[in-house]
């Protein structure tokens, strides 16, 4: 593994890029774009995935987006949906220029909100040639108000963060809740999410449970990538359960994908909505079933 930068609009961003374990520099090889969820950093499930890709053959890319861990972005720890698509076709673009890399077998994998940013981000960028989600997060206007208090709650969210940003217009100051927190009726996570909480999980010192950008929520509720499928044509590939966060929504878009190449992977679990979903990003039988799929899926189209 090696740790990288590329530069996405002005930012420097920083990745970890690994290399197949039989790797020869004068061999071109496939290559793979792996995005984690939102306010996370390479070093959580991004970085676990592109681990285990590359052991396929498949140059593998985790990074940090704008605003978080090392990448370079101001304001800190703002969840920015716009940014973040663009982040991971400049992504593409850094992996282009690599001798070692076969720039027309670019690919692209999201998990939970990345597959929202990744499958928006390859509709919109012909170079992307195959992608795969694991445990997608989707949504639409409806979506979010059953997560986020109903209308009433997600209208309160975006009167904040439309304050916020205004605040930070005019004194450069930024308003922050908690990412994460089983006490913190406010925090941006509300709940006992052991994979965010655990120092043995996800909370690694590379990433902050107490930093969420309240401005972030006009932007992160507003998002709609649902009829971004019917302009998704390249090999797809979804790999989801019922356990997982908003199902419905997975197939409603693997429903909708114009691809003629794609396959809907459903996991069997005991375990209700969403309290699967975080299985998918740790822990060894769901991550091994969403390596094997996804490792086939890919190398087969790329």
């Amino acid at each position: 593994m090696d740790s990288v930068s590329f530069d996405s609009n002005g930012n420097r961003l920083a990745g970890n890029l690994y290399y197949p374990p039989d790797y020869t520099p004068d061999q071109k090889y496939p290559a793979i774009v792996v995005s984690g969820s939102w306010t996370t950093v390479k070093e959580q499930m991004a970085g676990l995935y592109a681990r285990h890709l590359c052991e396929y053959g498949l140059i593998c890319l985790a990074f940090d987006f704008s605003n978080f861990g090392e990448s370079e972005g101001e304001p800190r720890f703002y969840e920015h949906p716009e940014q973040k698509v663009i982040d991971i076709k400049n992504a593409v673009t850094w992996l282009q220029h690599l001798a070692d890399v076969d720039i027309e077998r670019i690919g692209a994998l999201g998990i939970c909100a990345g597959a929202m940013y990744t499958l928006m981000a390859t509709t919109e960028d012909p170079r992307i040639k195959a992608v795969a989600t694991v445990a997608s997060w989707l949504q639409d206007a409806e979506a979010v108000k059953l997560i986020y208090g109903g209308e009433e709650g997600v209208n309160s969210k975006i009167a904040a963060a439309q304050a916020a940003k205004h605040r930070y217009a005019e004194t450069g100051e930024v308003e922050y809740i908690p990412s994460v927190s089983k006490i913190d009726t406010s925090a941006a996570m509300f709940g006992p999410y052991d994979y965010y909480l655990n120092p043995e999980r996800g909370a690694v010192p590379n990433w902050s449970a107490d930093k969420f950008a309240v401005m972030s929520w006009e932007d992160w509720l507003t998002l709609d990538p649902m009829p971004s499928a019917l302009n998704l044509t390249v090999p797809l590939l979804m790999i989801h359960s019922d356990g997982a966060v908003l199902p419905l929504y997975t197939r409603k878009y693997f429903d909708s994908a114009a691809a003629k190449n794609k396959r809907l992977f459903w996991v069997d679990t005991d375990l209700a909505s969403p309290m699967h979903q975080f299985c998918f990003y740790d822990q060894p039988t769901e991550v091994a079933i969403a390596i094997e799929q996804t490792s086939e899926w890919l190398k087969f189209y790329l």
